[in-house]
């Protein structure tokens, strides 16, 4: 899993920047109607604006690590939206967001592994900033979780 954030802040500082509505009828193609939603508010400081290339390029890196690891990718993250604003994060398997608890855990793990990453320390935000900060920084408006079945839950990035 630090091989994949790894190459995703690798990617991210190649392209230079460090950085909504759901109305669109094309959302039940990917996840179940939003059921949940919070706000998430915190401001790390500035940070270059990341664009379309920069958000896209972040999804692919980690599906790319995901696949060239040994064991079967159990989600997805990938980034949709005319400018690829929405980051979503879908289970691929029954088990692993069976709960919004599951979905968090795993969310966790993430900032964890985000944290060693020598971005993260450099910039000195290794000790308190998350997944949520990591994807606001990127540009991401918003972060949809979702066991791909029964729930989805949407946090709103401000």
């Amino acid at each position: 899993m630090t091989r994949i954030l790894f190459a995703a802040i690798v990617a991210i500082s190649f392209a230079g920047s460090v950085a909504a509505a759901y109305a669109d009828e094309n959302d039940s193609y990917y996840y179940p109607p939003i059921s949940s939603e919070e706000v998430f508010s915190r401001d790390l400081g500035a940070a270059p604006p990341a664009g379309r290339a920069v958000r896209v390029g972040f999804a692919t890196q980690i599906t790319k690590a995901q696949l060239a690891a040994p064991d079967s990718p159990r989600f997805v993250i990938f980034a949709k939206g005319d400018e690829a604003q929405h980051m979503i994060v879908l289970a691929l398997d029954d088990q692993i967001f069976k709960t919004i608890y599951r979905a968090r855990a795993v969310l966790a793990q993430l900032t964890s592994n985000a944290r060693g990453t020598d971005f993260f320390i450099q910039n000195g935000i290794e000790f308190h900033a998350t997944w949520f900060d990591l994807a606001k920084l990127l540009g991401f408006e918003d972060l949809v979780i979702s066991d791909g079945v029964t729930w989805s839950h949407r946090v709103v990035l401000e």
